[in-house]
């Protein structure tokens, strides 16, 4: 089969296209047949070694996947050959990845995809949604409850607004554009502010005027000072980006408002917090709720081009999608 694969961790010029043999699939495994994939920031951390995973090379590069089940072991129970599926959670903990033509899925690991769902925007939502349930849920939110989101504009910030909402939440969101307001405001926003010409903490005010009841920055460069004092007394912070941001901590004003914060990456999700989100995720699909922006598709031949504009953070107007 053809794959997007590497040999050695480093830039994204370690990125091969060729040959490799067809996965073995054992007794649980799924055989599937890739339709697409796309290309998270976490890949790039994986395949730079900046987010170090020991691998077996050659190492498949890759988390996301939609397809079709080509094969199942002899002790699956949950898929049959014909199935349309989805997965994220491949390329570490000893698994190759999803960069291919094929790729074998443990059942447990494996989600079905509806089928009123487009798999080039099925596999562009999935990681940005599951990191969105997972956050939302660790925060506890709740139904009239009020949410900032800092980057509303991005993938993730997308998936928040419009699973917060789902979830009864009133949403404030921040872009850095024109369009990416007005992406936030199709999304359903209830406050908007552009951060590069608005007031931000003038437009929060009139939106929360006690402060907001969780505050989410997925800019990757989180600013504590700001967000604690945007928050509300019981305040809860959600970090889930800036691998390498150092920030300095409000300390005094945290504890006295009695906030609390929650961290978490979704490579390190559990199966069970995986399963529940994607069971979340494939209603919203179903019901045709969720939204989301692609800004380009290309072959899968094109892995490490895509890498480099996702690592670079290109202008990217959504995900990047890649098609064996």
């Amino acid at each position: 089969m053809k794959a997007a694969y590497i040999e050695q961790i480093g830039p994204p010029e370690n990125v091969r296209y060729g040959e490799l043999p067809l996965p073995a699939a054992g007794p649980h495994d799924v055989l599937v047949r890739v339709a697409a994939v796309c290309v998270d920031p976490i890949d790039v951390y994986i395949r730079s070694g900046m987010f170090p995973l020991p691998l077996t090379f050659p190492f498949i590069i890759g988390r996301d996947m939609a397809g079709t089940v080509e094969k199942v072991g002899t002790a699956v129970t949950r898929f049959a050959v014909g199935d349309r599926v989805w997965c994220n959670n491949q390329g570490y903990d000893g698994r190759q990845g999803t960069f291919s033509e094929y790729v074998a899925v443990n059942e447990q690991l494996l989600y079905p995809l509806p089928k009123c769902v487009d798999e080039q925007e099925a596999v562009a939502f999935v990681h940005s949604g599951l990191t969105a349930c997972i956050g939302l849920g660790l925060a506890n939110v709740r139904p009239g409850e009020t949410i900032f989101v800092n980057g509303g504009s991005g993938n993730v910030g997308s998936a928040i607004i419009q699973l917060a909402i789902g979830r009864g939440a009133r949403v404030f969101a921040t872009a850095g554009s024109s369009a990416g307001v007005d992406w936030c405001r199709s999304l359903g926003v209830d406050g908007i502010a552009n951060y590069k010409v608005d007031d931000v903490n003038a437009a929060l005010a009139k939106f929360a005027p006690d402060g907001v009841d969780i505050y989410w920055d997925t800019s990757g460069q989180p600013d504590f000072d700001s967000a604690v004092a945007r928050l509300a007394r019981g305040g809860r912070l959600i970090l889930m980006a800036g691998l390498a941001a150092r920030p300095s901590f409000p300390v005094g004003p945290f504890y006295v408002k009695g906030c609390s914060m929650y961290g978490f990456a979704i490579t390190h999700a559990t199966e069970a917090d995986l399963a529940t989100s994607a069971e979340e995720i494939n209603c919203w699909m179903s019901a045709g709720k969720l939204r989301v922006r692609i800004d380009r598709v290309l072959p899968l031949s094109a892995a490490a081009t895509a890498h480099r504009l996702v690592e670079e953070k290109a202008h990217l107007a959504g995900k990047i999608v890649l098609i064996p």
